[in-house]
């Protein structure tokens, strides 16, 4: 069996060790490899932390001056079985408006702080018109994902893998102190990405497993969280936020199960 996985930092993992690939921030305990060895099956990794729906469909995706990474489905053998796709969330600038927003709260001065608030902010605002319309700009494009794929390895079975749960209600973080109205904005991207899914799946026919719905009281501050809380540090700041080894096992269980 051939596996191929397709996705952004939810799947691929960063900071987790041991790294299978230092420049796509990408571990070898993420839920894709961890899915391999379960079902004994090969794996083709092309996720890259920071990945768009667009790096994956069409635009090379540039991690710094000389590394960049041909879009993921260029990558995307012929003959996979199984393919999974987990993208989105940097289109909806979900994780980076929490990062942001942590480190100007952290250290306002740090020059992490200054390159996060200098990135630019395609998307709306929440709760606009304009959000709305990204949102279903998201489902369009991973529907888009499904149909390349379906077309370039047509005997695989593709699975939306959607983003676990990184705010319950209740979620708050040990290190940073977010305001209510921060919250509520990261919260609103975090239901927007689970639609933009729910429509993607309805639109496509491909099977989505909810990992969103599956990890609810395992988000930040959760006894057993899923996912990390904001690492103030640099080097390892880009796992803020993110799957930890728990949560990559729990997807990865999650699709053994939807797979029998």
């Amino acid at each position: 069996m051939l596996i191929a996985a397709l996705g952004s930092s939810f799947a691929a993992g960063p900071t987790l060790e041991p790294v299978a690939d230092r420049a796509a921030m990408r571990s070898a305990l993420n839920y894709p490899h961890r899915l391999a060895a379960a079902l004994g099956a090969e794996l083709v990794d092309l996720t890259v932390s920071g990945a768009t729906c667009g790096t994956i469909l069409e635009h090379p995706q540039v991690i710094a001056p000389g590394v960049r990474f041909a879009p993921q489905i260029d990558g995307l053998p012929a003959g996979a079985d199984l393919v999974t796709v987990t993208a989105g969330g940097n289109d909806l600038r979900f994780i980076g408006s929490m990062m942001t927003a942590a480190w100007l709260r952290h250290d306002p001065r740090s020059p992490m702080a200054a390159l996060l608030a200098g990135q630019p902010q395609p998307v709306p605002e929440v709760g606009t018109a304009g959000f709305a319309d990204a949102v279903g700009g998201v489902a369009a494009d991973l529907a888009r994902i499904v149909a390349r794929v379906r077309a370039r390895a047509p005997r695989a079975r593709v699975v939306l893998v959607d983003y676990l749960t990184v705010l319950d209600p209740a979620s708050r973080s040990a290190v940073v102190e977010f305001t209510d109205a921060e919250l509520a904005g990261f919260r609103a991207r975090q239901d927007g990405l689970e639609e933009a899914f729910r429509i993607a799946a309805d639109r496509s026919g491909a099977p989505l497993v909810a990992a969103s719905a599956h990890s609810r009281g395992h988000g930040l501050g959760a006894p057993e969280p899923w996912v990390a809380d904001f690492v103030p540090d640099a080097r390892r700041t880009a796992g803020s936020f993110h799957p930890t080894a728990g949560g990559m096992a729990a997807v990865a269980g999650l699709l053994v199960e939807a797979l029998r």
